[in-house]
């Protein structure tokens, strides 16, 4: 007996690798091919070689009762057949509504306007379906006695070209799709892809797919799981979160730094509540420290605070002055000292890391700049020997070497390189001192020039 079907079971995206093959001669199955009425539950398929030379397996016989499998008719206007449908129907959902040009390049079958006219007449605007969206509307509305919020057109996402400026600062996220170009864990559906359950399966064989498919789903959830995370805290957008970071102290940017990876188990607001409630905490305690500053000076008028802190600045700003003119006096009348401040500032230019110099004496009896003592400062034991020769030679602490450098390995690694315009706007500090950092982490490898 013979039945004209639809694919309905099945994408109509006429893909031979997405069904299953011939059970005659095991070939990718075209339209239209046969399918098996009375075997099942799984699809008994044959190709119309085979049919046509009554094939028989098992349980089928060449008698049984077939469908004609094959979607090359309209559906639901002339000039269209079911498998544009489902090809077009896949392509918005690939492409996203509104897309039409990418939607017509992927049918290739039908221009921009054909798709966007036959997807608004027949699945948007089609009568066909009030009755459905006016009871589902009722259902709405019964659920939300007091009135939903009325649906307002908001403004187009931005859709950023692949590899800009403005998709790589947004990590390859897509908004239109709601998607990255790179998912977590982007190939987990390579594990499944050739997996297909037949009646010939064992049951050790049978329950081994099924404990694939039961990881797979459980990848999937942990890539659903940490695109919550990103979006909900804000971190698609990696830069402004770090300008967001730095409006912050330095004790509470250390504290944010900590604190964020809880942030996957509170919702954004909690956090956002912590880390804003330890912000206020520092500013008390500072303001604190700032009263019994004044309580032990004897001031205890807000006139007479104002002119403390005015003859303190310009207390500090002489002090800062009378060492600037120490260190350029040591150059000055040393010659010797000179010459090392001349070879030193060669070999900066020339991007060659300096050598540690030892303390020099005058005849005038004044010395030059020494290395900095590294003896019992916090971090110095994270430091190899060549980053502690380095953090002597430019006079930085260990901790703040620390930070700088991680700053510079992530922007690089974001980036996929670094310039030195970069890294002098990400590192504010003295050029000279961030130029010997940037040269060091290239010649050392960690990081790489754009």
């Amino acid at each position: 007996m013979d039945r004209l079907a639809s694919f309905g079971s099945k994408s109509l995206y006429d893909d031979p690798f997405d069904k299953p093959p011939c059970r005659g001669c095991s070939s990718y199955l075209t339209e239209p091919y046969i399918k098996c009425a009375e075997c099942g539950p799984s699809p008994f398929l044959l190709c119309l070689q085979c049919f046509t030379k009554g094939f028989e397996y098992k349980k089928h016989e060449s008698d049984h009762k077939y469908e004609i499998m094959t979607s090359d008719f309209p559906v639901l206007e002339p000039g269209w057949t079911a498998q544009e449908e489902m090809a077009l129907l896949e392509a918005v959902m690939d492409c996203g509504f509104g897309n039409w040009q990418d939607v017509a390049y992927q049918m290739r079958t039908k221009t921009k306007e054909e798709c966007e006219s036959h997807y608004m007449k027949n699945f948007i605007n089609n009568p066909l379906f009030s009755s459905t969206l006016l009871s589902l509307r009722k259902t709405k509305d019964s659920r939300f006695a007091e009135g939903a919020i009325p649906f307002k057109p908001t403004d187009d996402p931005p859709r950023p070209t692949f590899d800009s400026v403005l998709s790589r600062d947004m990590a390859g996220y897509m908004p239109a799709r709601a998607d990255f170009m790179e998912e977590f864990d982007n190939y987990a559906e390579w594990d499944l892809k050739d997996i297909d359950f037949v009646d010939d399966d064992s049951d050790i064989l049978r329950a081994l797919k099924l404990s694939v498919v039961d990881i797979y789903h459980s990848r999937l959830k942990e890539r659903q799981r940490r695109k919550k995370v990103i979006r909900d805290h804000g971190l698609i957008n990696l830069r402004k979160f770090q300008m967001l970071e730095r409006c912050y102290p330095k004790e509470v940017q250390e504290l944010y730094d900590v604190m964020r990876r809880f942030a996957r188990v509170v919702g954004p607001i909690e956090h956002d509540k912590f880390i804003e409630s330890h912000a206020l905490e520092f500013e008390l305690r500072r303001e604190i420290r700032r009263l019994q500053e004044y309580r032990k000076a004897g001031i205890k008028s807000f006139c007479s605070a104002r002119v403390y802190e005015r003859v303190k600045r310009m207390r500090e700003d002489e002090r800062r002055k009378r060492t600037m003119l120490c260190d350029v006096l040591q150059y000055i009348q040393d010659g010797r000292a000179c010459q090392q401040w001349l070879s030193k500032q060669a070999a900066i230019d020339a991007g060659i890391t300096p050598a540690v110099t030892t303390i020099t004496v005058s005849a005038t009896g004044r010395r030059s700049a020494p290395p900095l003592n590294l003896t019992g400062l916090p971090g110095t034991e994270k430091l190899n020997e060549r980053e502690k020769e380095l953090c002597q030679v430019v006079r930085l602490v260990p901790g703040a070497y620390l930070e700088y450098k991680q700053a510079l390995l992530n922007e690089c690694r974001r980036q996929g390189g670094l310039r030195l315009a970069q890294a002098r706007a990400l590192i504010k500090i003295d050029v000279n001192k961030t130029r010997k950092i940037y040269d060091f982490l290239i010649k050392e490898g960690y990081i790489t020039k754009a």
